[in-house]
């Protein structure tokens, strides 16, 4: 393998090493750019597959969601929200932490509540299909 490779490096001239060095620097250029998810405007909590609410993510607050099984409480802050508290058996949807991203979801199943961020760039994923 090594024999192969030393018979092709002389071959390769510097306008070569720049066309694969300019192709790498736009490969990490587009990752880096456009392979995230847009910045959320607005958190979207649903209660029993109606829409409680729509809340800005630029004033700080706490929002009480009733649901059969108790109040979900969800926090949103700056650019951010997550689901604070659940009265749910297995708190996945607390352990979800704080969705940064459009298109982001935390779902409370047992208690029928969720939060989802919504915005301009979204990520698409098998929910949103």
């Amino acid at each position: 393998m090594r024999a192969r490779l030393a018979e092709w490096l002389p071959l390769i001239r510097p306008g070569d090493w720049l066309v694969m060095a300019a192709g790498l620097a736009l490969c990490v250029f587009a990752t880096a750019t456009l392979w995230r998810g847009g910045a959320p405007d607005k958190a979207v909590i649903r209660a029993g597959g109606e829409v409680f609410g729509e809340y800005g993510l630029s004033v700080p607050r706490l929002v009480e969601v009733p649901g059969p099984l108790g109040t979900t409480l969800i926090e949103i802050e700056a650019g951010r929200a997550r689901v604070a508290a659940d009265p749910g058996p297995r708190q996945y949807c607390v352990r979800q932490g704080w969705l940064t991203q459009a298109g982001s979801v935390a779902i409370c199943a047992p208690n029928q509540v969720s939060l989802s961020l919504s915005g301009r760039g979204g990520q698409y994923d098998s929910l949103n299909y």
